[in-house]
């Protein structure tokens, strides 16, 4: 479920360090307190990253209640961005990116061309 982003309108993660011992409560009041948000939202994915890099929580609203997913990886860590304390909303590239164990910045990124004229 959380390798794919196109059941989610939006994606924002908590950059920086969350204590992943919060629950429910604990993390819709990151989002509300914090980050002046509704968590409340369906189809809004929000994720949190603590200090280990290779564990992340997501919450969602499904309208009936809160769904909090947990992923842990086997083999790596997740390349999360720590400068910050604020939110962050990602594309579904960088979702995917992030999801993948890569950074949210690719630096190789092929980006497209207008063509200046015609061949």
């Amino acid at each position: 479920m959380l390798n794919d982003a196109k059941n989610f309108q939006k994606v924002y993660i908590a950059c920086g360090y969350t204590d992943l011992r919060l629950g429910i409560d604990g993390l819709a009041g990151i989002v509300k307190q914090y980050f002046n948000l509704d968590p409340f939202t369906p189809n809004i994915l929000f994720l949190f990253c603590g200090r280990k890099s290779d564990r992340i929580k997501g919450l969602l609203w499904e309208e009936d209640g809160f769904l909090l997913l947990y992923k842990r990886l086997e083999n790596g860590r997740f390349q999360w961005p720590r400068t910050e304390s604020e939110v962050l909303s990602i594309t579904s590239n960088q979702y995917t990116w992030l999801m993948q164990g890569l950074s949210l910045e690719q630096k190789k990124i092929i980006r497209k061309v207008k063509p200046t004229s015609p061949i």
